[in-house]
């Protein structure tokens, strides 16, 4: 029986320690909310969310508090893989930067394109531009250890640079117009925290109590609240001089502690408010309008076509060279994978159609459509590649080596 339950344990621990736990644990909460929503407690599961909760409604606390804790991280990561990381040298940057910037704009123009007619449905633009990291990751690492290592940094690489973008297009185009008094609140307290870090401060408390002043100030001054979290990543050392290893700056001992919070907690806590979505009574025509196509077609056809063709060109030009070990057809897999857009999709979504619950019920549609035919046509191919790549090995070690 001990055994048993070590033999249970053990299992258990394998699972939450490996790359796919976290992309797991999201889909099953966003599959549950679906659910959910299509259930007699639906009503139950609205009612939740709409409970007040303080100050803000219980879905408000998920998508502009907790979410800013995730946008912490998701800073700190970019921070790290920057100035210390995969992407450090220029050269590194080059391709995953290209893949970024294709899967970018293609799902964007596809948008635009089907909501040319509907000036307030443009607004939804760039729903379908960003990738989902835990969801591509997790489905890459499900794969298991056929995937060669060089892939996986590609796509942890690409996947950061679009998160990058994605921070941007919101810091921009979806911030509002801000207040100034907490604007003024969240500048001296960015000063503050620069302070701290130009005299490498090495405790987190400061930066942590400083980050909640900054995310009080943004979340009154207008600007959307989560880019306090952005913000406040760019401010905690990465490099401390004297005896200090990386592992003990206050970047990686942060990121290191938020890690299991935010893959485990807050994800499958934003998957569960956000992707509850009734299918029922006008959910086919929803599916059908130009929303919903937009952001379907736009992740299912647009990240794959703008991703692939931007590093096929740029390897075929020698601008960048083609991951060790990797195929074509394992770069044009990942690529149709990057078309996984549900955190981040949805996230955009819900800033962009907060006034429109309509629109945003078709956002949801369309995230869900387009996340899962990804995730189906892009494990396919790559299985495939895998398989034949094994085949190749059999019959001659040079082929399998092209």
């Amino acid at each position: 029986m001990n055994r048993g339950r070590h033999r249970i344990r053990s299992t258990l621990r394998r699972f939450l320690d490996s790359e796919a736990a976290g992309g797991v644990t999201l889909m099953f909460s966003a599959g549950l909310a679906l659910i959910l929503a299509n259930s007699p407690f639906a009503e139950g599961y609205a009612h939740a969310l709409e409970s007040e909760l303080g100050p803000l409604s219980a879905l408000h606390w998920i998508n502009d508090g907790l979410m800013s804790i995730f946008f912490l991280l998701v800073g700190l990561e970019i921070k790290r893989e920057l100035l210390d990381g995969h992407l450090r040298q220029w050269s590194a940057r080059i391709l995953p930067g290209l893949g970024a910037l294709g899967g970018m704009a293609a799902p964007s123009l596809i948008f635009a394109a089907l909501n040319t007619h509907s000036p307030e449905t443009q607004r939804g633009w760039a729903i379908p531009s960003a990738t989902d990291i835990a969801f591509a990751l997790g489905v890459l690492s499900l794969l298991g250890d056929r995937v060669p290592a060089a892939l996986k940094v590609f796509l942890t690489a690409l996947a950061i640079l679009d998160d990058l973008g994605a921070i941007l297009i919101i810091a921009f185009f979806y911030a509002g117009q801000p207040a100034a008094g907490p604007t003024l609140g969240a500048g001296v307290a960015l000063f503050l925290l620069l302070g701290l870090n130009l005299f490498e401060v090495r405790r987190l408390t400061p930066y942590l109590m400083l980050g909640a002043v900054l995310w009080y100030c943004v979340e009154k001054s207008g600007i959307h609240a989560t880019l306090a979290g952005v913000l406040l990543a760019t401010m905690v050392p990465l490099r401390l001089s004297g005896p200090d290893l990386d592992e003990h700056t206050p970047l990686h001992r942060l990121e290191n502690g938020l890690n299991p919070f935010v893959a485990f907690l807050i994800l499958p806590l934003f998957g569960f408010a956000n992707a509850g979505v009734s299918i029922g009574e006008g959910g086919f025509a929803e599916a059908a309008g130009a929303v919903s196509l937009g952001v379907a077609l736009g992740l299912f056809v647009g990240k794959q076509l703008g991703v692939f063709s931007a590093i096929a060109l740029a390897i075929s030009t020698g601008l960048a060279v083609r991951p060790t070990r990797s195929s074509w057809m394992q770069l044009y897999g990942v690529s149709v994978l990057c078309g996984i857009g549900f955190t981040m999709s949805l996230f955009i979504g819900q800033i962009a159609f907060e006034a429109d619950a309509g629109a945003l019920r078709a956002t949801k549609i369309g995230v869900l459509a387009g996340s899962l035919t990804s995730i189906a046509l892009g494990s396919s191919i790559l299985w495939l590649s895998f398989a034949a790549k094994a085949r190749a090995v059999l019959r001659s070690p040079e082929d399998a080596a092209e």
